[in-house]
């Protein structure tokens, strides 16, 4: 499995070696604060660690770039609740703005 930022479809995708999509993580990038909105993983590749690969390539990212993560995505929130080494870089309170 390679993962990629693909900065111009905002996303980190997961393909397999034939380079078929296995999944992907959605983000918006304003400034230095990277928003993970959702994230799919194909109903073939379930079940097999897709999804927390995309969250580490995506968070490890995110700390290399100096980002403060805004996890709206729900897989994200509860995976980043069983990875605390992420803790210095997640914004863990956040609220909508008009």
């Amino acid at each position: 499995m390679r993962i990629a930022d693909v900065p111009e479809k905002e996303r980190f995708e997961a393909r397999d070696d034939d380079g078929a999509l296995l999944g992907v993580i959605t983000y918006q990038l304003t400034g230095n604060v990277i928003a993970y909105t959702h994230t799919r993983v194909e109903p073939e590749a379930e079940g097999h660690g897709v999804g927390g690969e995309l969250a580490r390539a995506a968070m490890e990212d995110a700390v290399a770039q100096g980002r403060l993560v805004v996890p709206i995505c729900p897989f994200l929130g509860s995976w980043l609740d069983e990875h605390h080494e992420y803790d210095k870089v997640v914004a863990r309170q956040h609220r909508r703005v008009k």
